[in-house]
């Protein structure tokens, strides 16, 4: 990013307690030690096919370089969580072989140090009230996926950050402008315009929910991740998770977005419109091996109609065929 800080001046970082800092500083001793992964579903639904395969391909890029591989639960949006998904999701993984190091990450266990780095954000002046709603900008928080580029209207105006009306401010990241540029483990390097292409995205929602760029460019460094590997679709949020460890002082991992599974029309797969999950391929006759072989075949790492447990495609999958599935 540019050396520029919020509307002038030097950039830095935001002025944390020294507990938050040792998290981050026990996460850059991690790193150190090797590769660091993690698969990162919500517990909205049923993992759909498309995060079955993302989940063997974050799986596979760890155990293939002798690394670590973590489970984490997004879980902060509550009203979208469903009862029983974290405990399903996990036994679907289970199902397939797919292990997991260490025990369960769930977000919502770590709500108070988001808190607290947001906190830190704000006292540092990298934060301002927003007060447009969704309507006005449609939906200009949306974590997942491209949003509209917010146009800064509440950038300039003096920071109220009391309710009106009953309803308190969103809180959006002051972004400094410039460029962000992330490394793409197999891919060229990641380029966004911080004013352009990025904009200032919403850190806390106005309903009081912390925001996914937050957390997640929080837990990246607290657990030392090294290598994000996740769907095309997040290549956008990408660009202000690398500016907000950037802003924390953090160099961030790097990051493989694999290709989006589509259905036979074209169109990318997803738990809202009901993608078909391992209980409808049970349905039809599949156990864990033709599972895997299709999920594995689908990513060009098999033959199409292979049978294989993930402990043997990790035996026969060959380093470059992995390098190119994960090129989008």
């Amino acid at each position: 990013m540019s050396s520029t800080g919020p509307d002038s001046g030097a950039v830095s970082p935001p002025p944390l307690p020294l507990h938050v800092v040792e998290q981050f500083a026990v996460g850059l001793q991690l790193r150190n030690q090797g590769y660091r992964g993690r698969f990162a579903p919500s517990p909205t639904g049923p993992l759909h096919a498309g995060n079955l395969r993302t989940a063997l391909l974050a799986w596979l890029s760890a155990r293939l370089a002798g690394g670590v591989i973590l489970l984490r639960i997004d879980d902060l949006d509550a009203p979208r969580n469903r009862p029983g998904a974290v405990e399903a999701l996990q036994a679907d993984l289970a199902w397939l072989g797919l292990t997991w190091d260490g025990p369960v990450e769930l977000q919502s266990r770590q709500r108070g140090l988001y808190a607290t780095v947001l906190s830190g954000l704000r006292r540092g002046g990298w934060l301002y009230p927003c007060r447009c709603s969704r309507r006005m900008l449609a939906d200009v928080s949306a974590p997942h996926g491209a949003s509209p580029i917010y146009p800064g209207t509440c950038r300039r105006q003096p920071p109220d950050w009391s309710a009106r009306g009953g309803r308190l401010p969103s809180w959006r990241l002051r972004l400094p402008p410039g460029s962000i540029r992330w490394q793409e483990r197999h891919a060229a390097p990641g380029c966004l315009d911080a004013a352009t292409q990025v904009g200032d995205v919403v850190l806390r929602r106005a309903d009081g929910f912390l925001a996914y760029h937050l957390a997640t460019a929080v837990d990246e460094l607290r657990l030392g991740i090294t290598e994000v590997v996740r769907g095309v679709d997040l290549w956008p949020a990408t660009g202000p998770q690398v500016a907000l460890m950037g802003l924390l002082g953090m160099a961030p991992p790097a990051y493989g977005h694999v290709p989006l599974l589509c259905d036979g029309r074209g169109q990318r797969l997803s738990k809202r419109d009901g993608a078909e999950g391992l209980e409808g391929m049970r349905r039809r006759g599949l156990d864990a091996p033709a599972v895997i072989g299709l999920l594995a075949a689908g990513a060009g790492l098999v033959p199409a109609g292979s049978r294989l447990s993930a402990t043997e495609l990790l035996q026969e999958v060959r380093p470059q065929a992995l390098a190119q599935a994960l090129q989008a």
